[in-house]
């Protein structure tokens, strides 16, 4: 498992989003997943950017600013 951060470009701003997949493929579709889920009105989406993917252990975690 991986531990993924993303920071997403909408029509509207930008958003941070982590999510725990076992591949790429999977925390993209995931990422996506989440950011629908989030937003009343269904946002376009412009651009998702893997910003950075470590592996989790016993502890892991991102500085999201």
């Amino acid at each position: 498992m991986q531990l993924f951060r993303f920071e997403i470009e909408t029509n509207e701003r930008s958003v941070h989003v982590v999510v725990v997949a076992e591949d790429e493929e999977s925390a993209f579709a995931t990422a996506e997943l989440e950011v629908e889920k989030n937003f009343l009105k269904l946002p376009t989406i412009s651009s998702i950017t893997l910003l950075e993917k470590k592996p989790v252990r016993k502890s892991a975690g991102f500085v999201v600013e």
